[in-house]
């Protein structure tokens, strides 16, 4: 259980083996475990680090002077309410976490890494996707989220399978080429 160091994910999570198992009945944001632990040092730097480097700079800001034409004030507060936006955000999304583990038996699920074609389309322009959630982008790979209508379509499809989704010009197919997981 050591590994589990959020506040919330610790008082939920159940150990299985060397992994803790978020057990959120509530869960609405399905991530990958490095995803979870990059959000929770974010959230831990910005609560920390963050936090006192924005009120160094508006202590600054305000030893300027008139508070009404202090442009230095203005951006640190600017600043500090950007950061605190967030904070929240990944509280959030740490809170509401499902650790989602891809699997590698060839069918698509988030966290998998699929390679997809259009019908009509040629194999050189098939295109590649991390299913998941936005915050799993990390690379040069673009994120489909699970709950869209192309990525909720391709949830369940395997290697070789036509599958079709409705687009705002109409009914498409894709074939899935090919399912990894993501690394």
């Amino acid at each position: 259980m050591g590994e589990c160091t959020y506040r919330w994910y610790a008082a939920h999570a159940e150990p299985t083996g060397s992994r803790c198992k978020l057990n959120n009945p509530m869960a609405s944001t399905h991530l990958s475990r490095s995803a979870f632990e990059r959000l929770q040092a974010e959230f831990y730097d910005l609560t920390t680090r963050g936090r006192i480097e924005v009120a160094h700079k508006i202590e600054s800001a305000r030893l300027l002077g008139d508070l009404s034409e202090n442009g230095d004030y203005h951006a640190a507060k600017d600043e500090q309410g950007h950061m605190e936006g967030r904070i929240r955000q990944l509280e959030f999304l740490i809170e509401t976490a499902a650790i989602i583990e891809a699997s590698d038996d060839g069918v698509v699920a988030a966290g998998s890494v699929v390679t997809i074609t259009y019908e009509g389309d040629s194999l050189d322009m098939a295109e590649t996707y991390l299913i998941g959630h936005l915050e799993e982008k990390t690379g040069v790979l673009d994120v489909m989220s699970p709950q869209s209508p192309l990525g909720g379509a391709l949830i369940g499809a395997a290697e070789g399978q036509w599958v079709s989704y409705e687009a705002p010009t109409g009914v498409l197919r894709v074939m899935v080429l090919k399912v990894a997981t993501a690394s």
